[in-house]
């Protein structure tokens, strides 16, 4: 089944405390994952920025609503078990425990009273009052779904402009990526060697590590339409011309499967980047691009707070 979302998670995450003993956190996280019956994949499956597991993210913030409103409570450092109030919720026999039930009690009231605006609309999204994003997301995942929304539309931006620039800004705007990834040592010696070359449909070639120990031959084109195998048979035609064996084939437009296929099956290395990838990794090394605002996302330094009793 799909990965639960933290509301559904609270109802048999108190369920589990309600024997009145302490518990931690990754036992009722195994339990849990046991109860709803998810998969080694789904239980491993990462947030986008690739720094914590969905489901246990879900479950902590799960704890984190019962916690606050006083369903559990935590007797040590990283141990909780639940309280009078979380049993005597459990004996109404409640169907669910979500936001909208919770918010009845005087602790979620004062965190969110506490909470600028801004972040009480944004526990409205959590109940699904945002159309945009699914019902039931941790605050993490709505600030990293709007992030990659943001960068889709910024990659977008990029290709737009790209298309608009001549064919020799592109040559510089390959030379400014590549020098950024580590490639071509530096950028003189770069912008030498792209564009030079020419021959039999390659557009250039690049030194691969700063010692050039090695080179990587280059075609770079604003193609409009899907690119497909025979211009990527030719390239690696061409690639055999010069006795090299590794090759970039950058594109703003995107690449058959046919012609991917055909990449992963041939003995030289050659590494297609389509017009999306090239936009992220530029987002990603700064070029053509500036930033606007940065956030950062903290949590509690538990070492900090470690003393002895």
């Amino acid at each position: 089944m799909a990965i639960p979302d933290f509301q559904t998670i609270m109802l048999p995450l108190l369920q589990i405390t309600k024997d009145g003993q302490e518990h931690s956190h990754g036992e009722v996280s195994d339990a849990l994952a046991n109860h709803f019956k998810l998969t080694d994949a789904e239980k491993k499956e990462l947030l986008p920025s690739g720094r914590q597991a969905r489901f246990d993210n879900r479950v902590a913030w799960g704890r984190a609503y019962l916690k606050k409103a006083g369903l559990i409570e935590n007797p040590r450092r990283g141990i909780f078990r639940i309280t009078g109030q979380g049993i005597e919720l459990l004996k109404s026999n409640p169907s669910r425990i979500d936001i909208k039930l919770l918010k009845h009690y005087p602790g979620i009231q004062e965190w969110h009273s506490r909470s600028s605006r801004k972040s009480d609309d944004e526990a409205g999204n959590l109940e699904g009052s945002n159309g945009n994003v699914e019902d039931g997301q941790t605050p993490e995942e709505v600030l990293e779904a709007s992030y990659q929304e943001l960068r889709r539309t910024l990659a977008n931006d990029l290709i737009e402009r790209i298309m608009e620039c001549p064919p020799k800004f592109f040559e510089g705007l390959v030379v400014d990526l590549l020098v950024k990834m580590g490639y071509g040592g530096s950028r003189r010696d770069a912008g030498q060697a792209i564009g030079q070359s020419g021959d039999g449909g390659i557009d250039g070639i690049i030194k691969e590590d700063r010692l050039g120990l090695d080179v990587v031959y280059i075609q770079a084109k604003r193609w409009n339409g899907t690119v497909g195998r025979p211009l990527v048979q030719a390239f690696a035609g061409s690639l055999d011309g010069q006795r090299a064996r590794k090759g970039i084939m950058i594109t703003t437009s995107q690449f058959s499967q046919d012609a991917k296929d055909y990449v992963d099956r041939i003995e030289k290395k050659i590494v297609l980047i389509d017009g999306e990838q090239l936009a992220q990794l530029m987002i990603d090394h700064g070029i053509g691009v500036a930033e606007v605002v940065n956030y950062t996302v903290n949590r509690v330094d538990l070492d900090y707070f470690d003393y002895e009793q």
